[in-house]
């Protein structure tokens, strides 16, 4: 398995609000978790600053960062992991094991390289 740090919550989440299916996904995280465990920062915000955190707008915009409450970061597939255990229910939390092992890790960072890469090459969805 990955190396396994925990992540200490709550979570600071930032997500791409312009894009479709990143915003799709915050949406259904934001209705799961409403206890404090989780806060989501729009990184395509005009006023989100990135240096408050010590990383660039294109570090951001490049993969998921989740940060916990001791500032530690987590990115990419690893964000996904940690956002998953704050999860309610079952479902989530062993994804995030799943994710861990490291046949499927490699596959899933694999596949969230090439979606973040090309995710700003989704159609939009028309309102």
């Amino acid at each position: 398995m990955t190396s396994d740090v925990r992540p200490i919550y709550p979570l600071t989440v930032f997500y791409d609000g312009g894009c479709p299916v990143c915003a799709r996904e915050i949406a259904c995280y934001r209705r799961l978790v409403c206890d404090g465990r989780l806060s989501f920062i729009d990184i395509s915000q005009p006023d989100f600053d990135p240096t408050l955190y010590g990383r660039s707008r294109q570090e951001f915009m490049a993969q998921m960062h989740v940060m916990d409450t001791n500032g530690r970061f987590f990115v990419g597939v690893e964000a996904f992991r940690a956002l998953w255990r704050g999860m309610p229910g079952v479902i989530y939390p062993f994804l995030a094991t799943l994710a861990g092992f490291p046949g499927i890790h490699l596959l899933a960072r694999v596949g969230y390289h090439w979606f973040a890469r090309l995710r700003h090459y989704l159609p939009r969805p028309k309102l």
